[in-house]
């Protein structure tokens, strides 16, 4: 079984450089409307058997155009929810980078919990459960191989990849996903292959491809992390070299 995960597209929150968190109507931007509108001709032609969404507004806006695509229902699961960021949703990112908490976040994000949130360790958890669980049962409704879409946010993305990847949660700052992005995870009963991170190009079936052949899993080996330079607006606000909480705001 392979997953696409994608993360919404660009928010009325990262343009303002907010961190948005689980705050309510948190809508997509124009350009983030444009990226959903976009997913059409970058995945559609895929055959996609499921879409599971992150009960947030911007995913679920991020989803519908590709989902009255595909003809399919997406299926909320709040384990694919954003962090709860606590007290420091709804912050300016500038202001919280300022925080004694962000150095942990960028150094140590196994050990970080959010003040009256929850811990990043946690959110890792539930969301490797939720797509491992989602995997298993679309194997089984369409017997074996089916490719599928998880549409959620980009700490959480970070962490399924890293776990994917056998990566302390420690490094999984190393890990970009942008807005729009997808990245292809393919579970096997043995390990899981990460084929493509933070794919912004304009059609993933020709990237797919280039990911290890299912005949030949036992010869395969996980693709290297994309890393990216921050954003001209991340570097603004936050230390050069440091990872945008919430993901980064392209």
């Amino acid at each position: 079984m392979t997953v696409i995960l994608l993360r919404h597209g660009r928010s009325t929150s990262n343009t303002a450089g907010v961190l948005a968190g689980r705050s309510e109507g948190v809508d997509l931007d124009d350009k983030g409307r444009d990226q959903a509108a976009g997913l059409i001709d970058r995945i559609a032609d895929l055959p996609i058997r499921g879409l599971i969404s992150s009960p947030l507004l911007r995913c679920r806006r991020t989803v519908e155009p590709l989902a009255a695509a595909l003809c399919l229902e997406p299926l909320i699961d709040d384990r694919l929810a954003e962090v709860d960021y606590g007290d420091w949703t709804g912050r300016k990112i500038a202001e919280l980078a300022g925080e004694p908490l962000w150095r942990v976040v960028q150094a140590h994000p196994s050990a970080a919990v959010f003040p009256g949130g929850e811990g990043l360790a946690q959110v890792q958890s539930r969301a490797v459960a939720a797509v491992r669980e989602h995997d298993r049962r679309l194997a089984a409704e369409h017997g074996g191989d089916a490719l599928w879409v998880a549409c959620t946010h980009g700490d959480v993305i970070k962490a399924v990849v890293a776990d994917a990847y056998g990566m302390h949660l420690d490094a999984f700052q190393r890990v970009t996903a942008d807005p729009a992005s997808v990245s292809v995870i393919r579970y096997t009963e043995l390990r899981p292959f990460v084929l493509h991170v933070n794919h912004t190009g304009a059609k993933l079936a020709a990237a797919l491809r280039a990911g290890p052949p299912p005949q030949d899993e036992a010869k395969a080996k996980a693709d290297g992390e994309s890393q990216a330079a921050p954003t001209e607006q991340a570097t603004a606000v936050v230390p050069s070299g440091d990872a945008v909480v919430g993901g980064s705001t392209d």
